[in-house]
């Protein structure tokens, strides 16, 4: 569906008309809540990110409308994985390295292996050390992306140790970390958050200093389920 947006000049609101081009058998996709789009952005390599779609379901992956990918799992992370979603993603992938089980030397070469498959950056687990975060730093060329799972966690060490981009998830408690974080650190260093599951939430997060979203979208057997039930119906 088409739609009109706003453009903010000095001078006045402008509305453009947006055209939208869909296809009939890939108009179903997975589609961030567009309040996610009031985000600044953070500039990657010359592309834009608002949005991340948090998954690694390569089918999700596939279809939907995010900016890009960041694929963290509850695994030792591999490389047959990393490899997976990068060919599938049509959007720039942010792959998880290790922090909790996996760390050290084997962390760092994951992260190696991965920018030298086509990541954009890896993202490396709240218990990761500093020294680790300063090693990867040093020996890959894109961004490590910190997270922070509590105010708690060395938020400045983890930056000074050569973190490029904070990846604040703190459950319900993610738009008071935003704040809380960005008086201690400023404006102007870069940070995703997680959405949460509400749309005020969401607008909550962005207005605490959010520039990037993090949406974790419906899996594939919900979907499913929607659809066989539609079915069910006729």
């Amino acid at each position: 569906m088409s739609q009109e947006i706003i453009v903010i000049s000095k001078d006045e609101k402008v509305k453009k008309f947006v055209p939208t081009v869909e296809t009939p058998l890939r108009r179903h996709v997975q589609k961030v809540p567009e309040i996610a789009y009031k985000c600044s952005g953070i500039n990657i390599k010359g592309r834009r990110i608002k949005s991340l779609v948090f998954s690694t379901d390569v089918a999700i992956i596939r279809n939907n409308n995010a900016d890009a990918v960041i694929a963290v799992y509850p695994f030792t992370p591999e490389l047959s994985i990393t490899k997976a979603i990068l060919d599938v993603a049509p959007v720039p992938v942010f792959v998880g390295v290790g922090g909790g089980i996996t760390s050290g030397k084997r962390s760092v070469e994951i992260a190696f292996q991965a920018e030298l498959h086509g990541a954009f950056g890896v993202v490396v687990n709240a218990p990761m050390t500093n020294e680790v975060i300063k090693d990867m730093a040093e020996y890959i060329d894109i961004p490590v992306v910190a997270t922070v799972a509590s105010l708690n966690d060395d938020i400045e060490g983890k930056i000074n140790a050569g973190a490029k981009i904070l990846n604040v998830a703190g459950g319900k408690d993610t738009a008071n970390m935003v704040k809380e974080i960005r008086k201690r650190i400023g404006n102007e260093f870069p940070v995703i958050a997680t959405s949460g599951h509400t749309l005020e939430h969401i607008e909550t997060t962005i207005n605490a200093g959010a520039n990037a979203i993090s949406y974790t979208p419906k899996t594939s057997p919900e979907i499913l389920e929607e659809i066989m039930s539609s079915y069910r119906l006729k």
